[in-house]
């Protein structure tokens, strides 16, 4: 829980998650679902971040790129060659 902030109880439906839910607290590494919910939401959040830098990082190659920009025409139209080629 970030510092400051009260524990709010909330209400959640996890329809078809809810056995996997609760094989992993059923594992014993956690002491309540509120725990697997909180370590779900932490795992969530350490995703993001790696994917909001591999975007980061793919944006920076894409402006540093030396070539022209293409008209998105032209892509589409090199892309459906290729496939046509495949």
């Amino acid at each position: 829980m970030e510092a400051g902030m009260a524990a709010k109880a909330i209400t959640v439906t996890l329809g078809e998650m809810t056995s996997h839910a609760e094989r992993h607290l059923a594992s014993g590494r956690y002491a309540s679902m509120s725990e697997v919910m909180r370590a779900g939401l932490r795992a969530l959040d350490r995703e993001e971040a790696v994917l909001d830098e591999l975007v980061r990082v793919r944006v920076a190659e894409a402006l540093a790129d030396p070539r022209p920009p293409m008209p998105i025409d032209k892509a589409f139209a090199q892309v459906r060659a290729a496939i046509d080629k495949a």
